[in-house]
């Protein structure tokens, strides 16, 4: 059975994957009339408690790619109790280190669930299609169009491709090879625990101020974050650990009997079958923070008791793709440039890479409507051209910044762990080189670069 994305148009988009960024894009779509359907190999959606933060140019990239993304936002974030990140140090005395401003009520945090849920409902009923795990991509259909081939036996066709499939993208796969080491993402050698606990019993453990608002707890080889999330009910906790071993699931800062010959590359250099989750406890985390002030440890007492899980910490450094498009199909968000968490950066990352790629499909879709009505012969030809040509400028506008972001995010960490030339003795220079990363995030001008690469595309359609 053939699904084809519905509506007379010149260009129809299948979109794979329905997480931030999938979902962001088939609203910008959605309000610049472009017709798109989304594929997610899960079955339905799926509440997951994981907390998350958005900062000022994410907020302002929702605002750009439509007003109902900035809108389902609204509705589940949480405001800080201050308007400043804050680094304590968690090791020894639990002062604190640095505040920087976040701008008036900036980096709110919710529940990565409850934001996606309200985005999916702005979409109009049927146009995520559950269940649609990626095989294959064939792109020898005479009319031009592309056939995504789906492992229940159905397909479905488009005239773009857009890889939204997260860090193990199948479609990043097809696009640069299976065998290609930039096809698959490499381990950090971090890893984190992360939990939600009840308001309650962090009020108990850390008082009022501290469970109120942002903070974040440094150290040797190891960081802390903690934030309200959910209106103020539960604290969002994440404990970060290095690990000098390569990834194993199992294992838990030590090494492991299965760790042993071929199995090391394949799960140090990561690949599509590796789990990113692997089996941890709360003792492991007391473990790594073994000597800290009694605040952190107690932050860390807040995780559940038995077995939990731990997440491994996967990035996009060592392998990157060259470019993000190929022809008629490309990837966004963490298919493109999966970077660690540690800047807060994925998510507003990708819904800016959704801003671009909706204004310019629109925008080439424009051209086709200007050389004529059919979509065939000639203009089937040109409607390809039109359309990779949209991509490539997406690509060739995003790649350095989002290449960037992921160097930056293991500088970052390696600051808030100690491991950086020693700098968590010296808290001005923690200050000016945190500063210096967080703003070249939040202080982008989106406008400007959306204007000048719509200019860049419209050179390339005369």
């Amino acid at each position: 059975m053939t699904i084809d994305p519905e509506g007379e148009a010149p260009f129809k988009v299948a979109i794979v994957g329905a997480g931030i960024t999938g979902i962001s894009l088939a609203i910008g779509l959605q309000a610049r009339n472009v017709p798109f359907a989304v594929y997610e190999r899960a079955r339905s959606f799926r509440e997951v408690g994981a907390g998350i933060g958005l900062s000022e140019n994410a907020e302002r990239a929702m605002t750009a790619v439509a007003p109902s993304v900035r809108e389902a936002f609204e509705k589940v974030a949480m405001p800080n109790g201050e308007d400043y990140f804050q680094w304590v140090d968690g090791f020894n005395t639990d002062r604190l280190i640095f505040r920087l401003h976040v701008g008036d009520n900036g980096f709110r945090g919710c529940r990565r669930s409850d934001f996606l849920e309200e985005l999916i409902k702005v979409l109009p009923e049927g146009t995520v299609k559950w269940g649609k795990e990626l095989r294959s991509i064939e792109e020898d259909s005479p009319d031009g169009r592309t056939t995504l081939v789906f492992k229940d036996g159905t397909d479905a066709r488009a005239d773009i491709v857009v890889g939204c499939d997260g860090i193990r993208s199948r479609v990043r796969q097809l696009l640069l090879g299976e065998q290609d080491p930039a096809s698959h993402a490499g381990y950090t050698h971090k890893y984190c625990f992360r939990s939600l606990a009840p308001m309650d019993e962090a009020l108990k453990a850390i008082g009022p101020y501290r469970a109120s608002t942002r903070f974040m707890y440094n150290g040797p080889d190891a960081h802390i974050i903690t934030y309200p999330v959910a209106e103020g009910s539960v604290l969002n906790i994440v404990v970060f650990v290095t690990d000098t071993n390569p990834w194993h699931p199992n294992s838990e800062g030590e090494s492991n009997a299965e760790n042993s010959g071929n199995n090391i590359t394949t799960i140090s250099t990561g690949g599509r079958n590796v789990t990113h989750t692997g089996k941890g406890s709360r003792e492991g985390a007391l473990s790594a923070l073994e000597g800290w002030h009694p605040t952190a440890r107690a932050i860390a007492g807040l995780l559940p008791t038995g077995d939990i899980e731990k997440w491994a910490v996967f990035d996009m450094l060592d392998h990157p793709a060259g470019s993000y498009a190929r022809g008629t199909t490309c990837l966004a968000g963490d298919a493109a440039h999966a970077a660690g968490p540690h800047l807060g950066a994925g998510a507003g990352f990708g819904i800016e890479d959704a801003v671009f790629l909706a204004t310019l499909i629109a925008q080439a879709a424009d051209g086709v409507k200007a050389d004529g009505p059919e979509g065939k012969g000639e203009l089937g030809t040109r409607k390809n051209e039109l359309a990779s040509e949209a991509l490539r400028v997406y690509s060739d506008v995003r790649y350095e910044r989002t290449q960037w972001l992921i160097g930056a995010t293991r500088d970052a960490v390696a600051l808030f762990q100690w491991q950086k030339d020693d700098r968590g003795a010296d808290h001005d220079r923690f200050a000016r080189e945190i500063t210096r990363l967080f703003h070249k995030i939040w202080h982008y001008d989106l406008d400007l670069e959306v204007k000048q690469a719509r200019a860049k595309l419209a050179g390339r359609l005369t």
